[in-house]
C-alpha cells in the first residue's frame, strides 16, 4: 500500500513495509508519524543531491556550513594574522624552523646557477659558435650575480637573494622584487639592480578598502591583469621610525621596453588569487599546540628532576628550607637546609616521615604522540615524516622513497623560483647587455623567436643526494647504457655540475696518470664481460 505526503511543496509517495503495517495496526498515529518522517527524510536527501557529505539532515554535518568565498575574500582579510603567526613560528618553533630551513636548503641551497642553452639551430649558427657565446654569457652573468652590487642596497649577491626571496615566500606568502636601472659603478659594468620588498609593504595606499580594481596593494585592469603595485616607503609594523604616510605606485611593466618593473613571486593555488598564502598556514594550530605541549612536558621533567623527597609532619613546618645537593653526608631536620648525597642519612624528629615524589616524567607516551602529530604536519606541508624531522631509521628503500617524494615537491618549488624569479631577472639583465653591446646577439630585438632562442637557460640547484652511492651510480650507469638518459643529465642530477665543463680537466688528469704509468681501476668485478664494457667506455671518453 502507498501513501502520499506533501513535503517542502512536493508530493512524496511512501510505500508501506510489513513493519509499517504492523505499527499502523497497533498504533495508527505512530504509524502515520513514521511514514511522514520517512517522506521528510527522502525529501531532504533528494534536495541535498547524491553526496552524503552535502547532507543537511545528519547531526554530524548539520552545523557544518562553510561559506564558498572567492580567492581574495577568503585570503586577504586573514592574511595579516597569518603572516604574523607564521613569522613567529618561523622564529621560535623548532619544527617550523626545521621545515622552512629544509625547504630552503634543498630548493635553493647555495643558489641556482645559470646554464645557458642557446638554440643554435633557430639562430642559424654553428654549435661551436653557440658554445662560445654561452661561455661568454655565463661569465658575464657570474660577474653580475656573484657581486653584491646587483643588490640595490649592496648587501647580498643574487645567489643569496634567491634564498632570502624563497624564505620570504614560505613565511610571508609572497615577495616582491623591484627591478630599477641605476648609474654604473666602478668595476661593475651593469646598471641593472634588484630590490627585494617584503610582503607587508605592498598594500593599498592610505589603508583603503579592497576593491575589484585595487586589492592587497595590487592594481588590476578589467581582465585582472596586474598593472601597478603600491609600495609603502616604510614597513607598516615598524616601531622605530614614523608610521607609513607615503606610497609609491610602480607600474608592472616599462611601457617603452616592455621589461618588468616588478616581480611578484608567489605560489598561486586558486583562480583569481591576488596575494600568496604562507607555507605554514594550514598547520599553524597543530604547530603551536605541539610547541605548548613540548614546553609543558619539558617543564614537568625539570620539576621532576628537582623534587626528590618531602618531609611530612603532623602539623607542618613552613620554616623548612629547600633541599640543596651537596657531597656532605649526614644531617638532621633541625639543620637550616637538607644535605642530600649518595647514602645520606637524615635524622627525623618524632612524627616526621619522608615521602618520595614520582611525577611520572619523562612521559613514556610523549614520543609516540608527538610522532603522530609530526606525520599530520608533514602531510600538510607536503613533506614526508622522515624528511621533516631529518631522521631516517627505516630501510634503504623506505628512506629513498621518502626522499624521492620530498624531492618531487622541492623540484616543483625550484621551478617556481627559477622560472618566475631567476629567469625574469636574467631577461632584464640580458636586455641591457645586448643593448649596450657587451653581448652580440643579432636579431634579439627584432623577432620574439630569436630572442627566445638566446634566452634558453637551465637553472641548476642542489642535488637530490645519495643514500647508497654505489647503487645510485650503478643505476645512473645503467640508464646511460640503455640510452634512457645522458651523461649530462645524470651528472647534473648526481653532482649538480655541468659534465661538459669537466671534460678538459678529466682529459688532463687521465693524460697525466697515463704518462706516470698509473692504472685506474674502474671495476673490481672478475667478470670479463663487465670489465670489457668499462674499458670500452673509458676508450670512448678518452677519444
Amino acid at each position: 500500500m502507498k501513501k502520499t505526503f506533501r513535503v517542502a511543496g512536493k508530493e512524496v509517495i511512501v510505500k508501506e513495509t510489513l513493519y509499517d503495517k504492523w505499527v499502523n495496526y497497533r498504533d495508527p498515529i505512530k504509524g502515520l508519524e513514521r511514514l511522514h518522517s520517512r517522506a521528510r527524510r527522502a525529501t531532504f536527501e533528494a534536495l541535498s543531491g547524491g553526496y552524503a557529505g552535502a547532507s543537511k539532515s545528519r547531526r554530524s554535518l548539520s552545523e557544518y556550513n562553510p561559506r564558498g568565498l572567492d580567492a581574495d575574500s577568503a585570503i586577504l582579510p586573514d592574511l595579516p594574522t597569518l603572516r604574523n603567526r607564521c613569522d613567529d613560528l618561523a622564529r621560535n618553533n623548532p619544527v617550523a624552523v626545521g621545515a622552512i630551513n629544509t625547504n630552503v636548503t634543498n630548493v635553493i641551497g647555495t643558489g641556482l646557477t645559470l646554464q645557458s642553452n642557446i638554440d643554435w639551430r633557430v639562430l642559424n649558427i654553428t654549435e661551436e659558435e653557440a658554445d662560445s657565446l654561452q661561455v661568454q654569457i655565463e661569465n658575464e652573468w657570474a660577474l653580475f650575480s656573484e657581486s653584491k652590487n646587483c643588490d640595490i642596497a649592496r648587501t647580498i649577491n643574487f645567489l643569496e637573494m634567491q634564498a632570502l626571496a624563497f624564505r620570504s615566500i614560505l613565511t610571508k606568502g609572497d615577495v616582491f622584487a623591484i627591478l630599477p636601472f641605476q648609474k654604473q659603478t666602478k668595476g661593475f659594468p651593469f646598471g641593472f639592480r634588484i630590490q627585494l620588498v617584503e610582503a607587508e609593504r605592498v598594500m593599498n595606499p592610505s589603508y583603503k578598502r579592497d576593491t575589484k580594481e585595487l586589492s592587497g596593494g595590487v592594481e588590476k585592469d578589467v581582465n585582472g591583469v596586474p598593472i601597478a603595485y603600491h609600495v609603502a616607503r616604510t614597513h607598516p609594523n615598524n616601531t622605530l621610525y614614523t608610521k607609513v604616510t607615503e606610497w609609491d605606485r610602480i607600474p608592472s611593466y616599462n611601457p617603452t621596453t616592455g621589461l618588468r618593473n616588478v616581480i611578484h613571486l608567489f605560489d598561486m593555488v586558486r583562480i583569481g588569487q591576488t596575494r600568496g598564502i604562507p607555507y605554514l598556514a594550514p598547520v599553524i594550530e597543530p604547530l603551536k599546540q605541539l610547541g605548548r605541549y613540548s614546553e609543558a612536558e619539558l617543564s614537568a621533567a625539570v620539576i621532576a628532576a628537582c623534587l626528590t623527597v618531602f618531609v611530612k609532619t603532623e602539623v607542618g613546618d613552613p620554616a623548612l628550607s629547600p633541599m640543596a645537593p651537596t657531597s656532605e653526608v649526614g644531617g638532621t631536620t633541625a639543620d637550616e637546609d637538607y644535605k642530600l648525597a649518595e647514602g645520606a642519612i637524615i635524622d627525623l624528629r618524632p612524627g616526621e616521615d619522608v615521602s618520595t615524589v614520582n611525577p611520572g616524567r619523562p612521559n613514556a607516551l610523549f614520543d609516540p604522540f608527538v610522532q603522530a602529530i609530526f606525520r599530520q604536519i608533514g602531510m600538510g606541508l607536503e613533506m614526508p615524516y622522515e624528511v621533516l624531522i631529518q631522521h631516517f631509521t627505516a630501510s634503504y628503500s623506505a628512506a629513498r622513497a621518502s626522499l624521492l617524494a620530498a624531492w618531487k615537491v622541492f623540484t616543483k618549488k625550484r621551478k617556481l623560483v627559477g622560472d618566475n624569479f631567476c629567469q625574469a631577472v636574467y631577461e632584464n639583465w640580458m636586455y641591457e647587455q645586448v643593448a649596450s653591446g657587451r653581448i652580440n646577439a643579432p636579431g634579439y630585438f627584432d623577432d620574439p623567436i630569436i630572442k627566445r632562442a638566446y634566452l634558453g637557460t637551465t637553472w641548476v640547484g642542489p642535488t637530490r643526494g645519495m643514500i647508497d652511492e654505489t647503487k645510485e651510480v650503478q643505476a645512473a650507469t645503467d640508464r646511460i647504457n640503455i640510452s634512457m638518459s645522458s651523461i649530462a643529465e645524470e651528472t647534473a642530477a648526481l653532482t649538480g655540475t655541468d659534465w661538459e665543463k669537466k671534460l678538459p680537466q678529466i682529459r688532463k688528469e687521465r693524460q697525466i696518470l697515463k704518462e706516470l704509468g698509473f692504472v685506474q681501476v674502474q671495476n673490481k668485478s672478475n667478470n670479463d664481460e663487465e670489465m670489457s664494457k668499462v674499458e670500452d667506455m673509458q676508450k670512448n671518453m678518452e677519444g
